[in-house]
């Protein structure tokens, strides 16, 4: 009988310990937009550095473009990084908040902003500007995108085209690079990416540039071909139930990193900044009625 309660007392504390550890770790969600693999892939560096410089373990969580908004409310995560558009509805909706911005690191620029790129093929003469393309077939990445798609959506409504009534159709290509193909290879007549798709598919030799017109281009000092205005690059946030003093000890730390560093050089980014304002943002849901103001 002795036994019995001594095996089920061990039993009991070895639950309680695991439990007790569970709930240290320290829960990031990322949005896994080319997949939960590639998000992993970029990301656990910076998990490692996190968990060493904290001493607690810091997990890395994947969450597909319809799985963020449904973590973030049930507090399955402590802090989450993606677009700057879904981290506005997560401020409105749920009250978290951003405490750091990513400065990216693209063909060798530190980047704290990114636009969207409108173009076609550089053959097709009946597209030359924004209203050259009502009548025509246009491809965005997806309806939650905020560099595929809705910063394209905003410059055509300000330009006062509609696309879902004045296009001819409006498909979703899924990842920046179908986009860029289905352009290419005439699928569609014109479509809209993220700043830098073009240049990083150029630099590995997808496609050549030459092959390719920008509509709406704009000028300015940022390095790459655009066609929107420009907003801050995405935040890194915390839940409305994460500790400020949590956050402060992890923004401390990511402002460490270096750009050499392991969890700079996997993530592709030169390093963290304080937040930066995303009042454009949300002014851009508003008038587009998307994300919190759907």
């Amino acid at each position: 009988m002795k036994q019995r309660l001594f095996v089920l007392f061990l039993t009991l504390f070895f639950l309680c310990a695991v439990s007790v550890q569970a709930s240290d770790t320290i829960k990031i969600g990322v949005l896994a937009k080319n997949g939960p693999a590639k998000a992993l892939k970029k990301w656990s560096a910076t998990g490692e550095y996190l968990s060493s410089k904290l001493g607690k373990p810091v997990e890395i969580v994947p969450l597909d473009f319809d799985k963020v908004n449904p973590a973030i409310e049930a507090d399955d995560v402590d802090f989450f990084l993606i677009n700057s558009s879904m981290f506005v509805t997560a401020k409105v909706k749920y009250g978290a908040s951003a405490i750091a911005t990513m400065v990216n690191s693209r063909q060798g620029q530190a980047l704290k902003s990114f636009g969207g790129v409108i173009f076609t093929t550089s053959y097709n003469d009946d597209i030359n500007s924004l209203e050259d393309l009502k009548g025509k077939t246009f491809m965005a990445v997806k309806k939650s995108s905020f560099g595929g798609w809705q910063m394209a959506y905003k410059t055509l409504k300000d330009a006062g085209i509609d696309p879902n009534r004045d296009f001819a159709k409006v498909e979703f290509g899924g990842k920046h690079d179908n986009v860029v193909f289905a352009v290419q290879n005439e699928a569609v007549e014109a479509g809209t990416v993220r700043t830098d798709t073009l240049e990083r598919m150029v630099a590995s030799g997808a496609i050549a540039m030459e092959d390719f017109k920008v509509i709406n281009k704009q000028s300015s000092s940022f390095p790459f071909v655009y066609s929107t205005t420009l907003y801050p690059e995405w935040p890194l946030a915390k839940t409305a139930e994460t500790p400020d003093t949590l956050a402060r000890e992890v923004v401390a730390a990511l402002k460490q990193i270096k750009q050499d560093d392991a969890a700079a050089s996997k993530a592709k980014i030169v390093g963290w900044t304080d937040p930066l304002d995303y009042s454009e943002v949300e002014a851009l849901q508003k008038a587009l009625g998307v994300g919190a103001y759907e």
